[in-house]
């Protein structure tokens, strides 16, 4: 496939010296067309056949590619047994921040892994609230490991969720310093009431 559109890159580039300003501006615009396809195209074999390390970066290379080609494949990493692909996959979905991708992120809310929940809280930062991310949330406050609640604060911090100001309130005397931290920049963006 690359090598198919690396072709017709060739045959495009021509044009690009048209004398016609609208064939220069077509002619790259459908250059970039194809290097993005072909990217995607590559990505998505180091994702197939790549090393954990690979996959990895081929999954963020998909968020930064963007695009409904790349939806699919985000959305089947993020439901692999992988923590790290899940994890890599949420933060790739959560930058894409695509109406789409919510239900997939609600979901993970309830991941196994705490790694996974902390990432997938992070990720909803970039969409707006609505009452089921915001029922979900608010437990996770409750987390005790430091980093879930410490991503949990700062998301409804940054939802302006002024019913959960009493449970971070309380979360200034956490054990987990990343907590406190959290807790101490989120009880400062929380709206007065």
């Amino acid at each position: 496939m690359a090598d198919k559109a690396r072709a017709r890159i060739n045959a495009l580039q021509p044009l690009l010296k048209d004398p016609a300003p609208e064939v220069r501006l077509a002619a790259a615009d459908a250059i970039e067309a194809l290097e993005a396809s072909s990217t995607v195209v590559e990505i998505l074999e180091t994702l197939k056949n790549g090393n954990m390390g690979a996959r990895i970066g081929a999954i963020y290379a998909l968020g930064e590619v963007g695009g409904a080609g790349v939806l699919k494949p985000l959305v089947y990493c993020a439901r692999r047994p992988e923590i790290d692909i899940r994890s890599a996959a949420v933060a790739a979905l959560g930058k894409l921040a695509l109406a789409e991708t919510l239900p997939v992120l609600v979901e993970l809310l309830d991941d196994e892994s705490p790694i996974v929940q902390a990432c997938t809280v992070a990720a909803l930062r970039n969409f707006s609230a609505t009452p089921e991310i915001l029922i979900k949330l608010r437990p996770l406050l409750d987390a005790h490991d430091g980093v879930l609640e410490a991503e949990t604060a700062l998301t409804l911090s940054r939802f302006k969720d002024t019913s959960s100001l009493p449970r971070i309130e309380a979360l200034l005397t956490s054990p987990h310093a990343s907590t406190r931290q959290a807790a101490a920049i989120a009880f400062s963006k929380i709206p007065f009431q």
